[in-house]
């Protein structure tokens, strides 16, 4: 069975190889300025958060807007009640950093990296871009590389969004100072979505760490969904293919904002 995680894990070994050579880290250091933890103010314990994801193409699915940029996306998810922005960097997503930078100069709301950080430079690299949070995805990392990621990005001023699958995820996340954990309803290897997977790893997470912000994302595509989420205990939603698709991106933005 194809493994899509892994193929693009794989192939971003070389994407930062590319980077670092076209744009060392020394200077990436030179030129940055700390940021102000810009999810935290956004997205809060005991509230309903919407995290609105500007994405034009899935690898297992294909082209999922034409009609859109990510920028176009960007305005009317911040006109529309959306909490904060996730925007890709992966190309398998049609993602770049380019468009990262446009929606960074287009929006005021905080912006989340979407990216498979497999390497510290990603982190300084996203800052540099302008990043609020990054995501960080339990899976491709090392107990003691996600340690260091989280340090290193909330050293330059970052929230992470560290992404569980499955209740071995949940462990090694729940073992760190963490304070946004976010459960991936994706199977990271077919790509297909349920939000069935937040319904069963939610349990695992205990009382004394409900203080977490808990964030369910992908394979939310109704307020049906939205309201069976919200009455377990999620603060909120990271949508992207559930909005980018809709027949009214403006209104699915506001249902699902109000929750």
């Amino acid at each position: 069975m194809r493994n899509i995680l892994a193929e693009i894990v794989e192939q971003k070994r070389s994407i930062v190889d590319e980077a670092k050579a076209q744009l060392p880290l020394d200077r990436i250091r030179s030129e940055l300025e700390v940021g102000h933890f810009g999810m935290s103010r956004a997205i809060v314990k005991g509230g309903w958060s919407l995290i609105a994801e500007c994405k034009l193409q899935s690898p297992a699915k294909g082209r999922l807007n034409s009609t859109h940029s990510v920028v176009e996306m960007a305005k009317i998810y911040e006109a529309n009640g959306a909490a904060m922005l996730s925007v890709h960097t992966d190309p398998h997503f049609l993602g770049s950093n380019e468009d990262f930078s446009r929606v960074r100069q287009a929006v005021n709301l905080p912006l989340l990296r979407k990216d498979f950080i497999i390497d510290e430079y990603q982190l300084y690299e996203a800052r540099r871009l302008g990043a609020d949070a990054v995501l960080l995805i339990v899976r491709i990392l090392t107990a003691e590389e996600l340690e260091k990621f989280l340090y290193v990005t909330w050293t330059l001023g970052m929230d992470a969004l560290v992404e569980v699958h499955d209740a071995a995820d949940m462990s090694t996340a729940l073992s760190t100072r963490a304070a946004f954990i976010g459960i991936n309803n994706r199977n990271l290897k077919t790509f297909e979505t349920t939000i069935d997977q937040t319904l069963e790893l939610l349990p695992l997470v205990p009382t004394a760490d409900r203080s977490r912000v808990l964030i369910s994302e992908s394979g939310v595509r109704s307020i049906d969904d939205i309201k069976k989420l919200r009455a377990v205990g999620i603060d909120g939603v990271l949508v992207g293919e559930g909005l980018v698709r809709a027949d009214d991106m403006a209104e699915q933005t506001r249902l699902f904002a109000d929750g």
